[in-house]
């Protein structure tokens, strides 16, 4: 490599700063994986809302309709659940939500389906179906 041209300069120079550089990356990496890992070893990840039934949906004064029926198809694997559809309550009047396949969260957990309370004072409230533990 030729020091005195200006071209060779730039090379000797670029690879000079490249390696304090790189070790500076390369600590910064260090060091964010050291932190990141010490930030995780304590958490518990846990889907929201798995372990209690939501909080009541809307309370109308139209009974809901009877379920509908549907064919079941065939589970995409092994392991899925199926959850029936359900009305709910949209733009003033009940609709026919579909119902799907789900994977459970984990092992242990049921689906408990949602349904609709007839309530002491008159009306209809929701209760939306939520993964429940099995006991």
């Amino acid at each position: 490599m030729n020091r005195s041209s200006p071209r060779g300069l730039g090379r000797a120079v670029r690879a000079a700063g490249a390696a304090p550089a790189r070790r500076r990356m390369r600590r910064f990496a260090a060091v964010f994986a050291t932190v990141l890992a010490a930030g995780l070893a304590g958490c518990v990840v846990a889907p929201a809302g798995y372990y209690s039934p939501p909080p009541p949906g809307p309370t109308v004064d139209v009974e809901p309709p009877a379920p509908q029926y549907e064919v079941v198809p065939v589970a995409p694997a092994v392991g899925y659940v199926w959850i029936g559809g359900h009305w709910a309550w949209q733009a003033g009047r009940h609709v026919w939500i579909g119902g799907r396949w789900a994977m459970p969260p984990g092992a242990g957990y049921a689906w408990v389906p949602g349904h609709w309370s007839h309530r002491p004072r008159g009306g209809w409230a929701w209760h939306g179906g939520y993964w429940g533990r099995r006991y």
